[in-house]
């Protein structure tokens, strides 16, 4: 079915991101001749079948017939696939897929890992950040009936537009003043997808009437999502120098592993933490889904300033037919590089894949000097290699890989509580700014880089800490009874929110 070749250190877009049943992804180059079985990766670079994405290229079985070669194919864990599936009994590519990872989902091995998704958009959010929307991240509670902005992006048209910001609770929603319905109503009568229902696609020049409150001021804001570019470090307070208690410490907040640009970014900031001669450090992953790999082993090597560059930063290992594709990533210090003796992570439900896999990468080297701060991480050690089949704008996302440590470890689909050695439960204080000292996560951190006494966070898996309420999501710090998780997407996601839980 065709010849592949494939090379883990020649790939343009290594992927390891999170979506909340959303996805981690790794993608892998597959380049393939003969019977069209295949493609792309890291980005994608290859093709598969015909060209213009008509006729029976494009039928639906085709298309899924194609998903179930590279299953077979790829898959992580093959003996769990069906032994024998007729497409025909299918209606969409996803209920197929569906079908295809039923066992391995029961066995909580692959928590909708593997998805279909667009060659083209994805590119886009890659190359340049590109996505669609009102640029807000947003949290609710189910119980309460109450929805919250936790973050809006500086290019995008809520905060740009109409000054919508952290810290703000939509109230109600309306395509219009005359049919703004309230939030409490909306998430009574639809449940989960109801906010996202009232809110439509993600779709430019699609409108909405907001009724926004900051404390006890209430407004009505009429806004349009349009096309903009995910800032992947904040200008206003993803990175900055925090004195506390009589000593400096180094902040970043990084929103995504995901837009190429975040390298850059990484590096400038990184380079001010050098020259300011800081080495205990707070790393806020407390949103982020994961992205791209080669983000994560910048940072790696960020922080791997005194790293040698025979020390394994990762390993990426395929099933036993796929072994030859295995790789080792060993650390390679920067010119921006710092060497830090304690690190923070922020983390929460939410923090996933490429936050968890520079988490656990470090974890050897610096054993109880190294905290989870906040909640317990998702739990996603897998990934997904990209195949291609371009000439219908189909790429698959194969879980196919699981990535471990220096001390080959891999075991935390329970989340990084189980394997981290220090921890501090903390609450997501949205009422605060990110990377305030008022703010809980953050003075947390800071309380036990300077060696306070904390409580643990629970070693008990991402999901049913969530579910529970137990150190999990995120806290208004004077409310604690309020636990909020990410509004999720009533239809297809786009590729932007399959890799930042709860953005519209």
């Amino acid at each position: 079915m065709g010849l592949l070749r494939f090379r883990l250190r020649d790939m343009k877009y290594p992927l390891l991101s999170h979506v909340r049943g959303l996805s981690l992804a790794l993608a892998a180059v597959l380049v393939t001749a003969a019977c069209g079985g295949g493609g792309g990766g890291y980005g994608g670079s290859n093709n598969s079948g015909g060209g213009g994405g008509t006729g029976s290229t494009c039928s639906l079985a085709t298309r899924q017939n194609w998903v179930v070669s590279q299953m077979n194919e790829w898959y992580l864990y093959p003996e769990t696939l069906p032994t024998n599936i007729n497409v025909a009994n299918y209606a969409s590519v996803d209920a197929l897929i569906s079908a295809l990872i039923a066992t391995a989902k029961s066995q909580n091995k692959d928590r909708d890992f593997t998805y279909i998704t667009s060659i083209a958009q994805e590119n886009a959010l890659i190359n340049s950040g590109a996505t669609a929307g009102f640029g807000i991240l947003l949290y609710y509670d189910l119980t309460a009936r109450r929805v919250f902005i936790l973050e809006a992006y500086e290019t995008a048209p809520a905060y740009a537009t109409v000054n919508i910001d952290r810290g703000d609770e939509i109230i109600a929603i309306g395509t219009s003043a005359n049919d703004m319905r309230l939030v409490s109503a909306i998430i009574a009568a639809e449940g989960r997808q109801g906010v996202s229902n009232a809110l439509g696609p993600s779709t430019a020049g699609l409108i909405r009437v907001l009724r926004i409150a900051r404390g006890s001021v209430v407004r009505d804001v009429t806004v349009a999502k349009a096309d903009y570019s995910l800032e992947p470090i904040s200008p206003r307070y993803g990175a900055r120098i925090i004195d506390y208690d009589g000593k400096r410490y180094g902040y970043l907040h990084l929103r995504t592993f995901i837009v190429s640009a975040a390298e850059d970014r990484l590096k400038e900031e990184f380079l001010k933490f050098r020259n300011a001669g800081v080495t205990e450090i707070v790393i806020d992953f407390r949103y982020n889904g994961g992205g791209l790999v080669r983000v994560a082993n910048t940072m790696g090597d960020l922080l791997g300033g005194n790293r040698q560059t025979s020390e394994i930063f990762s390993t990426t290992v395929f099933r036993a037919s796929k072994a030859s594709n295995n790789s080792t990533q060993r650390f390679s210090p920067q010119p921006q590089s710092i060497s830090p003796t304690k690190l923070a992570f922020i983390t929460t439900s939410s923090s996933a894949s490429a936050s968890e896999l520079v988490i656990n990468s470090f974890i050897p080297y610096f054993n109880n000097q190294l905290a989870l701060i906040g909640g317990n991480t998702f739990g996603k050690p897998v990934g997904q290699i990209a195949a291609d089949n371009s000439a219908c704008d189909d790429r698959l996302r194969v879980l196919a890989f699981t990535t471990q440590n220096s001390a080959s470890s891999d075991a935390y689909f329970n989340g990084l509580a189980e394997a981290v050695k220090a921890s501090c439960r903390a609450n997501d204080d949205f009422t605060q700014a990110l990377g305030s000292t008022l703010e809980g996560s953050t003075r947390q951190a800071l309380d036990w880089l300077q060696g306070r006494a904390c409580t643990p966070i629970p070693a008990t898996s991402a999901q049913a800490a969530a579910a529970s309420g137990i150190g999990q999501g995120t806290t208004i710090e004077k409310d604690t009874d309020l636990q909020l998780e990410p509004v999720p997407v009533s239809g297809p996601p786009t590729p932007a929110q399959r890799e930042i839980p709860g953005l519209f």
